[in-house]
């Protein structure tokens, strides 16, 4: 019994030694900073394929010590949900955008989604990457939030429909859209005619499917990971508004790491979010084709006659006064002005 004791102990610390041996000696124990990571679009999104890309970089770069763990596709809850967790700690970071949930809370974030500001990426990430992006971030900061430097990209808008597509404003009369949950969203697409509803990502599949609305708004990459080609028959190529996604942190979470490990973090996320704007950019081109092979039918728009039409609504007027002089001087530097 005790020879049999023995050569079953040896070999069970042999096979021990041989796993420990395959791995890194620094990662042999756990992180000493854990994070998690909650994202709301589906696991092959560019945002999570470059987001696992940073988790493994900043592994690598910190020998181990900090840890992201990321949960996509919603699975700690709706943005909501997660932006509550966020605040209260049980979740350190969430990727979300600045004109969505994040603007219920804090309005000015939802500036970047001025309808029809931008015409093209320079102009965003000139205002984004300068003083308009500094300014929100600051505004992020006094609401117990960490932004990172850099926003990742979720690119530009499209309005896809399942009964008609949108060449005029004309065309979004009555229309039954679904928008995310945003006063700005939601008073864009009133002005210009239409009948939006606010929705949680996570319900919008189901909501196009039922009918419950005929349409929806998102850029390429998301209309594809989300499959909304398989419920929706137009893609209006009007980009009627840039989106992005802060990487935000709990201040707490943030306040745990030593300067030299909040350093690395931030460069390594911030270098992530900029590969992710090339693949985005390029993914959002390269999916037209695509997508036409699946069944959507694509067409082009000119945006001045829905500019035209926010103008008379009064939209950019409204807006401006919500956000405030400061901030619109700011967004007005990349756009030229809006009226």
């Amino acid at each position: 019994m005790g020879a049999l004791f023995t050569r079953r102990r040896i070999a069970t610390l042999g096979a021990a030694s041989a796993i420990s041996g395959a791995l890194p000696l620094r990662y042999a124990r756990a992180a000493e900073y854990s994070f998690k990571w909650g994202t709301n679009v589906p696991e092959s999104h560019p945002l999570n394929v470059h987001g696992r890309k940073a988790a493994e970089a900043l592994k690598e770069a910190t020998n181990g010590r900090v840890e992201l763990r990321l949960f996509p596709n919603n699975q700690l809850g709706g943005d909501a949900d997660m932006l509550s967790q966020l605040r209260s700690g049980a979740l350190e970071c969430f990727s979300l955008s600045g004109v969505n949930v994040l603007s219920t809370m804090l309005p000015a974030s939802g500036i970047s989604g001025v309808g029809f500001a931008f015409k093209d990426y320079p102009m965003v990430w000139n205002a984004m990457d300068g003083k308009l992006g500094a300014w929100l971030r600051g505004q992020i900061g006094k609401v117990g939030l960490v932004a990172m430097d850099k926003v990742w990209d979720n690119g530009f808008r499209r309005v896809t429909t399942s009964n008609r597509p949108i060449t005029k404003p004309e065309d979004l009369q009555g229309l039954k859209i679904r928008v995310p949950v945003s006063p700005l969203w939601i008073s864009l697409f009133q002005g210009l005619g239409a009948s939006p509803t606010g929705l949680n990502f996570a319900e919008v599949y189901t909501a196009l499917q039922t009918k419950v609305v005929d349409a929806e708004e998102n850029p390429p990459a998301i209309i594809k990971a989300a499959k909304f080609y398989e419920v929706q028959k137009y893609c209006s190529l009007t980009n009627h508004m840039w989106d992005g996604w802060w990487f935000l942190m709990n201040r707490r979470a943030w306040a745990q790491l030593p300067p030299d490990l909040q350093e690395i973090f931030a460069r390594v996320v911030n270098a992530a979010a900029l590969a992710e704007r090339a693949d985005v950019a390029k993914q959002n081109e390269d999916l037209k084709a695509e997508l036409a092979s699946m069944g959507l039918v694509f067409n082009n728009v000119d945006p001045a006659p829905f500019r035209a039409m926010l103008g008379k609504a009064g939209f950019y007027k409204t807006w401006k006064a919500k956000f405030g002089p400061e901030a619109w001087a700011l967004l007005e530097e990349s756009t030229g002005p809006l009226d």
